[in-house]
């Protein structure tokens, strides 16, 4: 690992396991990049790999894929990423910075989220480009962008946002502080955000279904324990965890 890397890699996983008790010096981390949407799910298989591989910390990075794959063409340091489509992989893996052949372990579709109440009564994606609206979406450089794109391509519907997110938690966020009447962002987000939100699927939704890939970095330090976390997360356990949440099968 080049002086860069291995900095980097130093200070992400001091300040992520400062306070984690079971961690020495010295025991082995696996510092995975994923996708802001993956963030919950993702922390509970954090857990499970740990209890399952005692000594061993998962340290996340959670942030808009587009970003992740930015951070690391850049010299950031990390074992294993997993992004929000295929598109993000394949500049990862074009840019050498996979090793292997990526696995596809989940899908995704997006679903408009409202205040509590619905108060513009908002009940499909054309209502979104009503006069009056406030709706947020992600910007299209990330893949839950890149989908609000494919929806109004396929439907003939141009939204007009108050704001354009590099992540779902922002779009998320932006919806339920109420700085926007509606915002789009993933069925397990919204699932997640429970009574924050008021959820109103749509049909056109269909029509850009987000297939979500991971693989094992080429420069990880530790090879054997990115490999780990991949079998976990597209293995059995793994697949009946994303399930739950509200992901499908790839």
């Amino acid at each position: 690992m080049s002086p860069r890397r291995w900095a980097a890699a130093a200070l992400v996983s001091a300040a992520a396991l400062a306070g984690c008790s079971s961690w020495q010096p010295g025991s082995p981390t696996v510092t995975v990049f994923a996708a802001a949407s993956l963030k919950s799910i993702f922390t509970e298989l954090g857990a499970l790999f740990e209890r399952e591989n005692p000594g061993t910390a998962v340290v996340f990075s959670f942030a808009g894929s587009s970003d992740l794959v930015a951070q690391l063409a850049q010299g950031a340091a990390a074992d294993v990423l997993a992004t929000a489509d295929s598109r993000t992989m394949a500049t990862a893996v074009d840019a050498g910075l996979v090793s292997g052949a990526p696995v596809d372990f989940a899908g995704n579709v997006l679903t408009i989220v409202t205040t509590p109440g619905n108060p513009q009564g908002i009940t499909g994606f054309a209502d979104l480009a009503a006069p009056g609206v406030q709706v947020v979406v992600c910007a299209p450089q990330v893949p839950c962008g890149a989908a609000t794109e494919r929806i109004e391509q396929a439907s003939g519907i141009t939204l007009a946002p108050v704001s354009e997110e590099s992540g779902v938690n922002d779009v998320l966020g932006k919806v339920t502080s109420g700085q926007a009447d509606a915002g789009l962002v993933y069925v397990t987000d919204a699932r997640a955000a429970g009574h924050r939100v008021q959820t109103v699927p749509f049909t056109e939704a269909e029509s850009a279904v987000n297939t979500y890939p991971i693989g094992v970095l080429a420069e990880s330090a530790n090879q054997l324990d990115a490999r780990r976390f991949v079998d976990l997360v597209t293995g059995s356990q793994g697949q009946k965890a994303l399930a739950a949440a509200g992901f499908t099968a790839p």
